[in-house]
């Protein structure tokens, strides 16, 4: 029998911002249940890639093929894109996360309180439930946001480099929480800058270079003292911190 095909999957895709390609050509699946990292320098495309796959921007040729549904989506942007002046608690955050599936305009039950300070407790961040989004570290921030898409029940994940500055602690929280998802089947696209946490964390990975991408081992920029495998893979990693 036949492996049952990934749930996304890019089809000859071809992406512009304004009049200008930036990416083109690209064909390839993103495996269920794995965490795939999005790597290149920067202007490389890879904003223009997840804005691409979660429909914010329409292709010019080719289509993303994307079997879940999108209440089941989240993208989980960077830390800048949070408004902090906003009058919002931790709680009130990580509870939006029922809004595409539940719906913006009614009250929450019981169970969706219970799941929120569940979830809460998981990530290490109960005493902080009542606590304004303002009044919060960048790493209290980023666990409120992976609160509220654990709140949706994503099963498309993207994330904006998840880990830029925030605490050792919590990124350890981070990687834990998305290594779970990822085996209860979750699909995760995440952009790394750092080689140490793409080794730990990804199952393969996705190089952007010159408006054109490639699926890659992980394991190719694991290689103690070795070099990366092929000189596609050398121009697009000279953005990449190795820290």
């Amino acid at each position: 029998m036949d492996a049952k095909p990934a749930r996304l999957r890019l089809h000859d895709l071809q992406l512009a911002q304004g009049n200008r390609t930036v990416l083109e050509h690209i064909d390839g699946e993103f495996r269920d249940g794995a965490i795939t990292a999005l790597i290149g320098a920067n202007g490389t495309g890879k904003s223009t890639l997840i804005q691409g796959i979660m429909g914010m921007l329409k292709p010019i040729a080719g289509r993303v093929e994307c079997r879940v549904p999108r209440e089941r989506r989240a993208w989980l942007p960077q830390q800048l894109a949070l408004d902090l002046t906003f009058p919002m608690s931790v709680e009130e955050l990580v509870m939006t996360g029922s809004w595409p599936s539940h719906g913006a305009l009614k009250g929450y039950c019981a169970a969706h309180y219970r799941r929120g300070r569940e979830i809460m407790a998981r990530l290490g961040i109960s005493h902080l439930a009542h606590r304004p989004l303002g009044e919060l570290s960048g790493g209290q921030r980023q666990r409120a946001l992976l609160g509220r898409t654990l709140m949706q029940e994503a099963k498309l994940l993207l994330l904006d480099e998840p880990f830029a500055n925030v605490d050792a602690e919590t990124v350890e929280v981070l990687m834990t929480v998305l290594r779970d998802m990822a085996k209860e089947g979750a699909t995760i696209i995440v952009v790394l800058h750092d080689m140490e946490q793409l080794s730990r964390l990804a199952d393969e990975a996705v190089v952007l270079t010159g408006g054109h991408a490639r699926w890659v081992p992980v394991e190719s920029f694991a290689q103690p003292g070795g070099t990366l495998p092929v000189p596609f893979l050398s121009q697009a990693i000279s953005g990449v911190s190795a820290c």
